[in-house]
């Protein structure tokens, strides 16, 4: 595939020469030089280097001053007599114009020579500049062009031979040169666009100009074109290698043909000239390391997915000579990994701007797109594409010389239906997945994409999936990602997981396992079609068509192995009669009825997220929740009843924001050992805590903040030693506890009042201090203990608090984590906390 973005330098030809080499011939002609011209072109560096019977005159040769010029950088051999050479300056003095003209490089070799005595035309320099400027009496102007490209010349960095063997010396420039070159080979315009500052990193990575053996993967889903880099980096430096082999495709090839005839393929391509019989992959193995490790070579093993295509076609570094490097591009990275490569390079996607240009060039045959419709028309392929090269090429080829209105309906028709070429490109990919894993990959298809990791883990673990190795397994074939906590997985990745899903039942949506869309969920509640093959769904009525769409009370008795449920405000007619035992996520907004259904056994319930439900006590009698993990009642205002806690002791999160018609909790909340997140903010008639909340050994989040009518706090709770987060702002309670203060994890602490917005009072910071002194001590006055115990904290909150004389304690300057720049307020007075200068500045 030859789809990745470029830019328009690199459609520009490659010059004739890669090096000119420039030197004083008496000087180096038959050692030095000579040397280092035969180890450039045994590398493939196209040289040219004059011809002796050339300096018969004293003007330079055209022939030279046209090489300059037709080559992409000068070697400059700076011997003892170089500037003794009219002939060797003019070569210098065009190289140095070729060089503002065009970018023409050079690279200074200072051959037993002080680069000081060029730049300053010192020493033997002031010697042969005093004859030359006898002999060219009259030319000025000419000498002091010398002049100017010599001191230019020798203040660039370049290579000092510093009493160093000759042969070292001319490797570690040939190297240098090589690496260089690497890098500017021009690309095809027609074949790739912009590629050339992609490949930046990935040649920082192969990096030839070091003489050891590097094996290099590059990595990445499907269609994002690593068969595209690998191309090109072959043909880039393939000229500086002594062997080279592209072995293509090698998943497939190794499927039909075997692993041996990839061996032989090897072989045959670094010596052509020798006829190879293999007989088996260990024969192969070592033939390849016998013929090979003293040769420096370039291979490319594309398309790796299986550990034995490594073991037998790239074996260890041993089995190649020193300088050689080894490409491998895959879709899986633990692949990479576990092989031990030296590095990977992962390409990105295209932008938007890049992906335009692609675009162009395959459906218009142009950098430019049409006006009128077309501008419109190819955003939205562009957006559909979401930077993938594969797409971009497949359906830019598609709609090449099509109309306006045949592209409008090609998109519609991508929006409903996968485009074939690219699904099954895609494909390979997800056959290649276990059992579980594809599972997991079609949840999060279906369901997941944007989740929280750690939710969506626990939810999978209760489906029995092996959700953390499996999540990873993902990672690593490029087919999902982690960013920050959230799960996402590329559009087409995710069309290609829901077409699978559609293809198991094409005319009717009730014999599939999930079910996301509007249409296909409406017409299996309301044509009663669903079966039992149902394992997932989402109902969201927000569907103009849908508006008067209500739930059938017996809607989900088919659905015997529905493990996810997630609904959005769907209004009800009657009280629900069933839900499958086999849920492990039931996720309904606005949950209309008071209590789940009485058949309903949660025995494999993991998260129950009934946020803003009409609720009132989620069941009759006890319940076995082994599983369970996630409560999440936020805004159920008619809940008077929570479940019992001894039945759940695996809960890690309990959400009750906003339930106010909670009056307390249960002792049995003491069970939740495994508890993290209690979130009771605004349970305005609770009105204590029970003394068992000791038992909370995990709680790192504890919020009251609402809770009106609490006035203390247990005691045991200072037994809850991991606690991070507390906040009791506008609660009940006028002196907090002495334990608080002894929290060694404590992070952050709210305690404020109920009162109003500060008053606006300008004060500098002198007259500060007089205006606490003044102040009087209502409310919070002298109870503040001391805060260095608080050795974690990063955020004190202690608004609205009516701070008075004394009240603030002395030794707050030893909150050590304090953050910068978080502004408190004491009374009337905004302050800034800092560790070292708590009082940093006042503000209205």
């Amino acid at each position: 595939m030859s789809s990745l973005p470029s830019s328009s330098s690199s459609s520009s030809s490659r010059q004739k020469y890669d090096v000119f080499l420039s030197f004083r011939g008496e000087d180096t002609r038959k050692n030095f030089t000579d040397h280092l011209y035969a180890a450039l072109k045994k590398n493939g560096i196209e040289t040219f280097r004059d011809d002796p019977r050339l300096e018969a005159g004293e003007e330079i040769a055209p022939e030279l001053l046209k090489a300059i010029q037709e080559s992409w950088c000068s070697l400059i051999v700076f011997s003892k007599t170089y500037a003794f050479s009219s002939w060797c300056l003019d070569e210098l003095a065009e190289i140095v114009e070729q060089r503002e003209k065009r970018r023409h490089k050079i690279f200074p070799i200072f051959y037993d020579v002080d680069p000081s005595d060029l730049r300053k035309q010192t020493g033997r320099v002031a010697e042969a500049f005093s004859k030359h400027e006898e002999r060219y009496k009259g030319t000025k102007d000419k000498i002091q062009r010398w002049r100017t490209a010599l001191t230019e010349v020798a203040n660039i960095k370049g290579w000092h031979l510093n009493n160093r063997h000759e042969s070292e010396f001319i490797g570690d420039i040939v190297k240098k040169i090589s690496a260089k070159l690497c890098q500017t080979y021009p690309i095809g315009h027609d074949e790739f666009i912009g590629i050339n500052s992609r490949l930046e990193k990935l040649h920082l990575k192969i990096d030839i100009g070091e003489d050891d053996v590097r094996i290099i993967g590059i990595c990445g889903m499907g269609g994002i074109g690593k068969t595209t880099f690998a191309k090109v980096v072959y043909s880039q430096m393939s000229p500086h290698f002594e062997g080279k082999s592209f072995l293509a495709d090698v998943r497939e090839v190794s499927e039909k043909c075997g692993l041996v005839s990839l061996q032989k393929q090897l072989l045959s391509q670094i010596l052509p000239e020798e006829g190879f019989n293999l007989f088996n992959v260990h024969e192969g193995n070592a033939m390849i390391s016998r013929r090979l490790s003293h040769k420096k070579v370039l291979v490319v093993i594309d398309d790796v997915d299986n550990f034995q295509h490594l073991k037998c076609l790239v074996g260890r570094r041993d089995w190649f000579g020193l300088g050689s490097r080894i490409i491998v591009t895959t879709r899986d990275e633990h692949l990479l990994q576990s092989y031990g490569m030296d590095d990977v390079y992962k390409p990105p996607t295209l932008d938007d701007d890049e992906a335009l240009h692609l675009l162009n060039l395959k459906a218009f045959k142009s950098d430019t797109v049409p006006e009128n419709d077309f501008i419109e028309l190819s955003k939205q392929v562009v957006a559909y594409a979401g930077g993938l090269p594969l797409a971009l090429e497949v359906i830019g080829c598609f709609l090449c010389g099509r109309d306006a209105a045949q592209w409008r309906s090609a998109i519609e028709r991508l929006q409903r239906d996968f485009d074939k070429e690219i699904h099954d490109r895609l494909l390979i990919s997800f056959d290649g997945l276990e059992e579980t894993e594809k599972n997991i990959f079609l949840d999060i298809a279906c369901f997941f994409k944007g989740g929280e990791k750690d939710f969506v883990t626990n939810i999978l673990d209760g489906c029995g999936f092996f959700a953390e190795i499996g999540i990873n397994r993902l990672i690593e074939k490029s087919l999902i990602k982690v960013w920050g906590k959230f799960l996402w997985m590329h559009d087409l990745l995710q069309e290609m997981g829901r077409k699978i899903v559609r293809q198991k039942s094409l005319d009717e949506p009730g014999k599939r396992c999930r079910l996301w869309e509007e249409n296909d969920v409406y017409h299996v509640l309301t044509k009663n079609t669903a079966t039992d093959a149902i394992e997932g769904m989402i109902i969201d009525n927000k569907g103009e068509q849908n508006n008067m769409f209500t739930l059938n009370a017996d809607a989900f008795l088919n659905m015997k192995k529905l493990r996810l449920l997630k609904v959005f405000y769907l209004p009800v007619t009657r009280d629900l009669k069933y839900l499958s035992n086999e849920l492990r996520l039931l996720d309904w907004s606005g949950y209309p009825f008071r209590s789940l259904p009485s058949s309903f056994q949660p025995d494999n319930l993991v998260a129950l997220l009934l946020p803003y439900s009409h609720i009132e006590q989620l069941w009759m009698g006890d319940r076995t929740l082994p599983k369970l993990k996630l409560v999440n009642l936020q805004g159920s205002k008619n809940l008077i009843k929570t479940l019992d806690f001894t039945r759940a002791r695996y809960l890690e999160s309990l959400i009750l924001e906003g339930c106010s018609r909670i009056v307390e909790l249960p002792s049995s909340i003491g069970h939740l050992s495994n508890l993290v997140l209690l979130n009771l903010k605004d349970c305005s008639n609770l009105v204590n805590l029970p003394s068992s909340i000791n038992g909370l050994k995990c709680l790192k989040t504890l919020n009251l903040s609402g809770c009106s009518k609490v006035e203390t706090l247990p005691e045991n709770l200072q037994h809850v030693e991991f606690l991070e987060e507390l906040d009791l702002s506008k609660t009940a309670i006028r002196k907090p506890p002495s334990f608080i203060f002894q929290f060694k994890s404590l992070k952050v602490l709210s305690f404020n009042g109920c009162k109003g917005p500060p008053s606006k009072v300008r004060l500098n910071l002198p007259s500060l201090f007089n205006v606490l002194q003044r102040r009087s001590s209502d409310s919070m006055a002298l109870m503040l203990p001391s805060l260095s115990g608080l050795s974690s904290i990063t955020n004190l909150n202690l608004s609205d608090c009516n701070l008075g004389e004394g009240a603030i304690p002395s030794d707050i300057g030893c909150l050590s984590s304090l953050k910068e720049n978080r502004i408190q307020q004491f009374g009337d007075i905004l302050l800034v906390l800092t560790a070292t200068n708590w009082l940093r500045k006042t503000i209205l």
